[in-house]
């Protein structure tokens, strides 16, 4: 692996204690590694960090000095542990906005006014861009927060997380590294008998 190639490749961080504790199964992970294959995207790295500020905001920089695209799963919503949009805005000491029209969805999707403490997922780092969640309120985003380097944050429920990788992720993956026109692919053998035979072979010497 070269150099230039790490730079390109894509790094999937997935965000919760749970994850930690072995509560849940990081299927999330396994999902969206096989996904990266079926593009042909290089991809070396997985990592999993608790709900912790100063934690999450060490990995992310971490890996915006050795990829070029971040994918995190979890963290969002508007519950006290959801700590990834505002850890994300300062590990790269970006103010926070309100995306008003974000919420302006929520209200005319809902029919009345939501819960406040969902206006906090209508914040995002500034410059970042929404990515609509059609079958959740917990918002992602893409964002660049330094020249060649990107982070598409998705929520960790696998049903949403999975549609908005379809519908945005996949697109927007498939621009990025252009120049991969090939899928790679993974075989699994399975042998029979091949231990006893080197057994014999022994034996007869």
């Amino acid at each position: 692996m070269t150099e230039a190639t790490e730079q390109r490749s894509v790094e999937i961080l997935c965000i919760g204690t749970e994850l930690l504790l072995g509560n849940i199964l990081n299927d999330n992970a396994r999902w969206l590694a096989e996904e990266l294959a079926a593009l042909g995207q290089p991809h070396y790295r997985q990592t999993v960090i608790g709900d912790n500020f100063s934690s999450l905001a060490s990995c992310v920089r971490e890996a915006a000095s050795r990829c070029g695209v971040l994918l995190t799963t979890g963290g969002l919503g508007s519950t006290s542990n959801s700590l990834t949009i505002k850890t994300l805005a300062a590990a790269f000491d970006t103010p926070l906005e309100e995306c008003l029209e974000l919420w302006d969805e929520k209200v005319l999707a809902s029919g009345n006014i939501p819960d406040p403490s969902q206006r906090l997922q209508t914040y995002l780092p500034q410059g970042a861009q929404a990515l609509p969640n059609p079958l959740g309120t917990a918002m992602g985003m893409i964002w660049t927060p330094k020249p060649g380097f990107t982070i598409l944050s998705f929520p960790g429920v696998p049903s949403e997380m999975r549609e908005m990788w379809r519908r945005v992720a996949v697109p927007w993956l498939r621009q990025y590294n252009n120049h991969h026109s090939g899928v790679l692919i993974n075989r699994l053998l399975h042998f029979s008998g091949v231990h006893n035979k080197k057994i014999q072979d022994k034996s007869a010497l």
